[in-house]
């Protein structure tokens, strides 16, 4: 892993990403102090990793699923797909029609 100070980056960006995306993540710098990691995401789906890990709103409902599994509240693995399932029949219906199609 690199380490480069922020002006040196600004200056050769276009380089840093290039090298950012052979050789791995840079630490960027600002008055010797870490400051930000340019980091080279491999396809969409380490993208989406690399955003909802830094997201407070998705940690925020992940910590708060977490505690109601501890408290007992939470679902089977059998009644989570079943839940998903309904959920999907559900958004294949038109607005104007419910479950049961009335």
């Amino acid at each position: 892993m690199r380490i480069a100070p922020v002006a040196d980056v600004k200056a050769r960006l276009s380089a840093y990403l290039d090298q950012c995306e052979r050789e791995g993540p840079i630490v960027i710098t600002r008055n010797g102090k870490p400051a930000a990691v340019l980091l080279a995401p491999r396809d969409d789906d380490d993208l989406e990793r690399i955003l909802l890990g830094r997201s407070p709103r998705f940690q925020s409902m992940l910590n708060r699923s977490r505690r109601s599994i501890q408290e007992g509240k939470g679902l089977s693995e059998a009644a989570f797909w079943e839940k998903v399932r309904e959920r999907a029949r559900k958004r294949k219906l038109p607005k104007s029609m419910n479950r049961n199609g009335i």
